[in-house]
């Protein structure tokens, strides 16, 4: 809404500059939006192993072996001992600027830190070592829309900020100063505010089959042969379409799921991924799981989603061709989504983890339900499930899901 009233009142503004006699340029005051940039130097030189850090902002989560993997939202990675899921064990916080995805094969982390990718040895988990970086790999995350120019040699935008500046008209157009690496540029305002292998959760941007990693970003699938798992070599970039949020794998497929619809990829050949079909929805976020002949998928509205939906769709692929909606049950609104066998788990953001058996996809039955702020993510690992939400990293024994208890629970410091 503030956006369509931001843009209502600029086309009202270009309205009445156009109709009024030309008297040479006229200065205003407005709102927009600036990117806040951090220099490259900066990101670069800001990767460091510290001593294990209490959870503040959580978000991806990853698992190998023993060993649980956190993502702390732009700031780095937890690494935990979770042999005992009943008392996890932090080993370390792996500091890096703009951390938001991670994947990992034998001793070997990946990680995304804003533009690069990162690769770390972890044979020692109490010791990371940064061993490789592609530079410039991703695109700028945090790009915003609109009439927004971000200016790459200025670094990497970490936040935008609203404030109120002077602005001058110009044939109809609005322009300010914006301070680059070179000094002040004349540019058109922003009115808009732009956001072996382990397992991730269904919010992934990151997995890894085969010898591939892949990475998506908002248009495409970018590949990775990681043969030589210290030094992944950039393979191909894969378009998929636009508004593309997560990727999971599943069996020779790619499931992925976009604020317009969920596309299928045929992956028998993990060097080439070739698009089997598309299956529309109204624009919402969209992440998605599959077992067997089943598709689950979670449509959210919200700020960055935009559409009002709020539901969990449950989709027939035994024809992976043509998927085919079987129903819809309407959330509060749903996040990450995860499903082992019969037993269907839906992180349904304030209002917590809902568990349901899904033996009957027509008439799904609600099992448990677990109240937990702003639950995000679930990966369920066939006894156990870790769920990600704003209080912590929650762990549950399902192992009877019709008397589901909670293990432990790493709370976020406050």
């Amino acid at each position: 809404m503030a956006r369509i009233l931001t843009a209502l009142i600029l086309l009202l503004l270009l309205f009445l500059t156009s109709c009024q006699p030309s008297a040479g340029p006229e200065r205003m005051k407005m709102m927009v939006y600036t990117p806040v940039y951090m220099s490259l130097d900066a990101m670069r030189s800001g990767v460091e192993v510290k001593t294990p850090q209490s959870l503040q902002e959580p978000g991806k989560i990853y698992v190998f072996g023993r060993y649980l993997f956190v993502a702390e939202r732009m700031k780095g990675v937890h690494i935990i001992d979770n042999q005992n899921p009943a008392s996890p064990q932090p080993l370390s916080f792996l500091a890096i600027p703009g951390a938001g995805d991670i994947a990992v094969r034998g001793n070997v982390l990946y990680a995304d830190s804003y533009i690069d990718l990162l690769t770390f040895d972890i044979s020692s988990p109490t010791d990371p070592r940064l061993v490789d970086r592609i530079e410039n790999i991703f695109p700028q995350p945090l790009q915003g829309d609109g009439w927004t120019q971000v200016d790459p040699d200025s670094g990497v935008v970490v936040e935008w900020k609203q404030e109120e500046i002077e602005v001058e008209a110009v044939d109809n157009h609005f322009l300010i100063d914006v301070m680059t690496a070179d000094g002040p540029v004349r540019r058109e305002a922003a009115t808009s505010n732009p956001s072996a292998s382990g397992k991730g959760g269904s919010m992934a941007r990151f997995t890894i089959v085969d010898r591939y990693l892949y990475a998506v970003t908002q248009t495409d699938i970018q590949l990775f042969d990681i043969a030589n798992a210290l030094t992944p070599r950039v393979w191909s970039r894969v378009n998929v379409g636009w508004g593309i949020e997560t990727i999971f794998p599943y069996k020779d497929m790619l499931f992925i799921g976009s604020n317009v619809g969920m596309f299928i990829f045929d992956n028998s050949n993990p060097s080439s991924p070739t698009q089997l079909c598309e299956f529309s929805h109204a624009r919402s976020c969209d992440p998605v799981v599959a077992e067997n002949t089943t598709a689950y998928v979670t449509l959210r509205s919200g700020n960055t989603c935009a559409g009002t939906q709020n539901q969990l769709d449950i989709i027939d692929i035994t024809n992976i061709t043509a998927p085919v909606l079987l129903k819809t049950y309407f959330m509060q609104e749903p996040h990450g989504v995860g499903i082992d066998g019969s037993t269907l788990f839906v992180c349904d953001g304030r209002a917590g983890l809902k568990v349901y058996n899904a033996t009957d996809p027509m008439n799904i039955v609600l099992l448990g339900h677990f109240p937990m702020p702003d639950c995000y993510d679930i990966i369920p690992l066939g006894k156990t499930a870790i769920v990600v939400a704003k209080d912590g990293i929650h762990q549950l024994d399902y192992t009877n899901p019709a008397a589901i208890t909670e293990l432990s629970v790493l709370k976020v410091s406050l």
